[in-house]
């Protein structure tokens, strides 16, 4: 929504989820804390509740720190605390900044998105191209350490960039933030991914589980996974989609598609358990997106 739409409805009594919706969409354009403070106060909003909203101190002249962009700080602020394209008017499409993203798919539990038209063939073909020389067998957390272990559940090959390690990755990451209203610097470098035939990864879920011993130290680079957004680079002849064996529901592979899902807590409640189906015929390319609940490091 933006400041005037904002104006012509009745102010809410707290911090709603559509408000935080706002505060991220203002952050991935780039408005300062600033700005977006006195933009709400000319709406009509009580002054705690929109410091309360940007994460300000209650009272007192900005200090210098609270002078730059939102991106770096509005996690602390958010009401739901998960990423996600801002889709409460039934968009067709929606625009991240220099690419129109369709949307075909859009379930809320689990929320799961499915896009279209996220990358051009040309970005696919370059994120394959650069990642190819640097694969290795993929790895898994080692959930008692918070280290990395080869797992038989996993029989991929893989590498990671680091952000902004390219001119392409840095483009499809700015994409990425402004599509799902996250701050870039909360997302872990790009995975690329590599399955041949019969290469699979069995059903899991992407959060960090809690009561692991290794949890603790991995929470330290940005806390928690939030959400997943993985990108199709090319398409395999058969097999290959992603799977919610509790939807259940199966997104077959698009190059330049994609499919995003957000969890809220590390829980299997929120019905996020995927995995990638067997390939059958040919071989499939994806690229991965993790999102953290901070500035990942």
């Amino acid at each position: 929504m933006s400041t005037s739409t904002q104006a012509n409805h009745p102010v809410p009594a707290g911090l709603t989820p559509e408000l935080m919706q706002w505060v991220r969409s203002q952050s991935a354009a780039g408005v300062s804390l600033p700005t977006l403070l006195q933009s709400m106060r000319d709406v009509g909003w009580a002054e705690h509740l929109a410091r309360r909203a940007l994460a300000l101190p209650e009272d007192g002249d900005l200090p210098p720190p609270f002078t730059a962009r939102l991106a770096e700080v509005q996690v602390v602020a958010h009401a739901s605390g998960v990423p996600g394209p801002d889709l409460s008017s039934n968009p067709c499409s929606v625009h991240a900044g220099d690419r129109e993203v369709h949307v075909l798919i859009s379930m809320h539990n689990p929320r799961v998105v499915v896009f279209g038209n996220l990358l051009s063939p040309e970005e696919c073909d370059a994120i394959i191209h650069a990642a190819r020389p640097r694969m290795q067998r993929s790895l898994t957390v080692h959930n008692q350490s918070g280290g990395e272990e080869v797992n038989d559940d996993r029989t991929s090959n893989g590498m990671f960039f680091q952000r902004g390690e390219t001119d392409v990755v840095r483009l499809v990451e700015e994409r990425i933030a402004r599509l799902l209203n996250w701050p870039l610097e909360n997302g872990e470098g790009l995975q690329v991914l590599h399955y041949r035939p019969g290469a699979e990864y069995k059903p899991h879920h992407d959060y960090f589980a809690p009561h692991e011993p290794g949890t603790p130290s991995i929470l330290k680079r940005g806390g928690q996974r939030v959400g997943t957004l993985v990108m199709y680079l090319n398409e395999p002849t058969r097999g290959g989609g992603t799977t919610f064996p509790e939807v259940p529901l199966q997104v077959v592979p698009r190059r330049g598609n994609a499919v995003f899902f957000s969890y809220d807590r590390p829980d299997p409640a929120t019905r996020t358990l995927h995995g990638g189906a067997p390939v059958l015929e040919g071989e499939k390319w994806i690229a991965t997106k993790w999102l953290r609940e901070r500035e990942f490091k």
